[in-house]
């Protein structure tokens, strides 16, 4: 069980909730402030003065008037009405992650959400009752409307799960029952970037590992083609002083040192200087990994806000804009950049290996018997095609807008779309270093008797367990899947002997 604390949350800690599955409630601390802010909100829904979302319609609808017997019902209809998305469904993980984040949000004390409802989001987390939300229909302001919806249906016995059940359906089994939403509960549940934040999250963790795994096929590669590692050297970043840089060269250095190819050639080398594929890869992998930082920094912050509109404050219950889910965008448009430049780079020594002109003497494409065969021929222009497509869904999302809502919301952050288009960008970036590794241990396996590092020598044996050598032509689609699975789970930077901070083990 992971114990949230509002305002406190860990990225490490909720990258566990995500990864593992863990149930998550809130800390117990958290329950005054609970109970005190939806003691405000019952007493405003009985008060004679307009509050917005408790007495009151929603968006344009804002100055209608709401009798007090209708005020359940108001709730309700709010959430069946913006049960409007489409779409594939999120997927489980990052479902759960969502809910967790509305927990923290919740917990802070300025939602006026009751003790009960709480505790059924709690109780739904712990007993896998995780609702069907489908990825498309959020601009990212009023909040994640039309996703968190979705979520609170089942909540109130409506709504449909992941395991194909409707809302009554599953709280039951789960021995839960559905509730009634109270004044603003289902403004306060559906209004918030926690959709959009969680698929940035997701997104960044995956990033950060495959930040990391391209260093390892980086280094892979570079002895594939008996490339240089001086400007590797320590001083060199050192002088230059980026953080990203200093940690992958560090990286590299660790990676390659022992290699027997590279010290075969160290004296003598008739190359002054490699590409900047094989040159520059902690001056471009450094600089998306400090990107990926930043964009981290920005939604922990997140992770911990109330987003939700109206806050209850001490001074009363007052209408703003944290909802406007900007700043995800940003950090969604950062991890995007990332993610193509790294593949970018990553795509560029693809193809220095498999070109007999600028590999150092391996055979065209990769096959010991090229014309006959075409080796890694179009596997090469798959990576091609995925880092062009990276490349256009790296276009900022952030910059766009549209009015919604009858020009009352008139404009929008786009958060959820460019959160969204990261998973694509992940599964597309995987591919890329899946093909990558697989080129580099054909390259180092034509150097033989010449040996790799240990390090890397263990990676290739971890690869050499799901795809073996490429000899004479078969279909490759299959190879490049189990290479990227490897890529995704982290098996080959485990093998590498890297922590999942990046640093030697």
């Amino acid at each position: 069980m992971l114990i949230l604390r509002p305002g406190e949350a860990a990225l490490p800690d909720l990258e566990r909730l995500w990864r593992e599955g863990l149930p998550a409630r809130l800390d117990p601390s958290a329950a005054p402030l609970i109970a005190t802010s939806a003691r405000r909100v019952e007493e405003a829904a009985r008060g004679a003065a307009a509050v917005y979302g408790v007495n009151t319609g929603f968006g344009k609808l804002a100055s209608v008037r709401i009798a007090a017997e209708d005020t359940e019902t108001l709730q309700r209809n709010l959430i069946l009405s913006h049960c409007a998305g489409v779409g594939e469904p999120m997927d489980r993980a990052t479902v759960r992650l969502m809910m967790a984040l509305k927990l923290l949000s919740l917990g802070r004390g300025a939602s006026g959400v009751r003790p009960g409802t709480v505790a059924l989001l709690e109780a739904m987390l712990e007993r896998d009752v995780i609702p069907r939300v489908p990825l498309q229909g959020s601009v990212g302001a009023s909040g994640d409307l039309a996703p968190l919806a979705h979520m609170t249906a089942v909540m109130i016995g409506e709504g449909e799960t992941l395991d194909g059940l409707t809302g009554a359906e599953a709280l039951r089994r789960a021995g839960l029952s559905p509730v009634r939403l109270g004044p603003k509960e289902g403004l306060a549940l559906i209004n918030g970037t926690q959709f959009s934040t969680a698929c940035a999250l997701a997104a960044l963790w995956e990033g950060e590992r495959l930040a990391l795994a391209s260093a390892v096929t980086a280094a892979l590669s570079t002895d594939a083609i008996m490339g240089s590692d001086a400007p590797f050297a320590e001083e060199i970043h050192a002088l230059r002083g980026h953080p990203g840089q200093i940690r992958v060269a560090a990286i590299l250095r660790g990676l390659l040192a022992g290699s027997a190819i590279r010290d075969s050639h160290r004296e003598g080398d008739r190359r002054v200087q490699d590409p900047y594929c094989i040159r520059c890869q902690p001056q471009v992998t450094g600089a998306a990994l400090d990107l990926l930082a930043h964009a981290g920094r920005t939604l922990e912050i997140e992770a911990n806000a109330v987003t939700d509109n109206p806050l209850v404050l001490e001074e009363g219950i007052v209408s703003g804009g944290n909802f406007h889910a900007e700043p995800v965008a940003f950090a969604a448009d950062l991890i995007a950049l990332a993610l193509a430049e790294i593949g970018a780079i990553a795509q560029r020594r693809v193809a220095l290996m498999v070109d007999p002109t600028l590999s150092f003497d391996l055979p065209p494409f990769l096959t010991p018997e090229p014309g006959l065969n075409s080796g890694f021929m179009i596997a090469e222009v798959t990576t091609a095609a995925l880092m062009s497509e990276n490349k256009h869904l790296a276009h900022p999302c952030s910059t766009d807008s549209t009015p919604t809502s009858a020009n009352q919301e008139d404009h929008v952050s786009m958060a959820a779309h460019g959160a969204v288009r990261l998973g694509r960008m992940v599964r597309n970036l995987s591919v890329i270093l899946g093909v990558e590794a697989l080129c580099a241990a054909q390259g180092i396996g034509f150097r033989a008797p010449l040996r790799t590092s240990a390090r890397l020598e263990a990676v290739v044996a971890r690869l050499r367990e799901a795809v073996p050598p490429l000899g004479p032509d078969r279909p490759v689609a299959p190879d490049l899947e189990a290479a990227a699975a490897l890529i995704r789970d982290g098996s080959l930077i485990r093998a590498a002997g890297l922590t999942s901070t990046g640093d030697l083990a």
